[in-house]
């Protein structure tokens, strides 16, 4: 559930009327606030996650507001400008927020995803759902991500964190992936066969971020998995997926987006690969401290075995992205998906609850 300050706030049930003091309906529906969009190279896959989130909420008779942060950092909702029709300042998009119940902030990447906007709306006194600061952060900064997973005990592919204006690191064996430490969508992840790839793929990775990754190629199938928390507390742990991607390529943006990924759910996987995908994602979620929904990317090496590759704490949730289709595959339609963790985020807003069983 969202960690956003804990004032005592009504909380209403999705898509009905909410009740007064004295257990009489008010009339009114549950205002949630939908951001989209976002400074950073994920801007129009955010656009489309915001899309379908506020669809979904709609269709469960919410009053969505839709909210978007263009490129230039400047607020505007679905009818135009907050203001003047030429940007408004930080406080008023605040305004507008403060009038919402709930914030659902579908911003992925740097200045939304890593902390950023639940460190405002935390602020503001703004429930809301998804990771807070530090779960944003964490999981958004890869090299910090591997130093958990290692003293978790969960293997990492071997890197090197460079400067990316710094000369080259010396590396052991090629090839080599290169990506920057904090972005998405795996933008600026190049694969390096030589000294000259390494050097123009440090180059590409270092306009998205100043500290650059370079580590060494693991070969493997690529297993995603994805942790939902509900409510009261429960978690679940939806169907492993499996990306198939050639033998030595790695699923890009071009893929993502431009092509025609095939994706295996649930994964095959045997019951013992199961429970470590299962183990350690939980583990990562209650150490990164995740709330509502995150998804871990693994490597399945034949000779390594479970490797860590990320962790997404605002994943894509369109109704075709992975993680909505993991949890289509145990029966929870889009809509419940998004109202769960709407749900969720509202129940924050009473105090935290406390975790309770497991499912897989």
């Amino acid at each position: 559930m969202g960690t956003a300050s804990h004032e005592t706030r009504e909380t209403r049930e999705v898509g009905h009327a909410a009740s007064g003091p004295d257990g009489t309906g008010t009339g009114a529906r549950l205002r949630v606030a939908v951001i989209g969009g976002g400074q950073s190279c994920e801007h129009d896959v955010s656009l489309a996650t915001a899309a379908s989130i506020g669809d979904a909420l709609v269709a469960r008779d919410v009053d969505v507001v839709r909210l978007t942060i263009g490129r230039d950092g400047r607020w505007s909702d679905a009818h135009g400008p907050l203001g003047d029709g030429v940007g408004v300042s930080l406080t008023a998009a605040v305004g507008i927020l403060s009038g919402c119940d709930v914030a659902f902030p579908a911003v992925h990447g740097p200045r939304g995803e890593d902390g950023t906007l639940a460190g405002l709306l935390d602020l503001a006194g703004i429930p809301y759902v998804g990771s807070g600061v530090r779960g944003g952060a964490l999981a958004m900064d890869k090299w910090a991500t591997k130093l958990v997973a290692q003293a978790l005990g969960i293997a990492v592919a071997e890197g090197t964190l460079v400067d990316a204006r710094s000369p080259l690191p010396t590396v052991r064996a090629f090839p080599v992936v290169v990506k920057p430490v904090a972005a998405g969508s795996s933008h600026g992840v190049a694969v390096a066969r030589d000294d000259a790839e390494l050097r123009e793929s440090v180059d590409r990775a270092g306009l998205l971020d100043d500290r650059v990754l370079v580590e060494d190629f693991v070969v493997g199938r690529e297993i995603d998995v994805a942790v939902l928390e509900s409510a009261d507390g429960a978690r679940v742990v939806g169907p492993p997926l499996e990306i198939v991607v050639a033998t030595g390529g790695v699923f890009d943006t071009a893929e993502k987006y431009d092509g025609d990924p095939t994706f295996l759910l649930p994964a095959p996987v045997s019951p013992a690969e199961q429970t470590a995908l299962r183990d350690a994602a939980l583990a990562l979620f209650d150490a990164l401290g995740c709330h509502g929904v995150a998804r871990f990317d693994f490597f399945l090496s034949p000779v390594h075995g479970l490797v860590l590759n990320e962790v997404n704490t605002m994943p894509g949730m369109t109704a075709t992205s992975q993680v909505p289709k993991m949890f289509a595959a145990l029966g929870t339609r889009y809509e419940d998906l998004v109202e769960g963790l709407v749900l969720a985020a509202s129940a924050s807003a009473a105090g935290p609850v406390p975790r309770r069983g497991l499912a897989a």
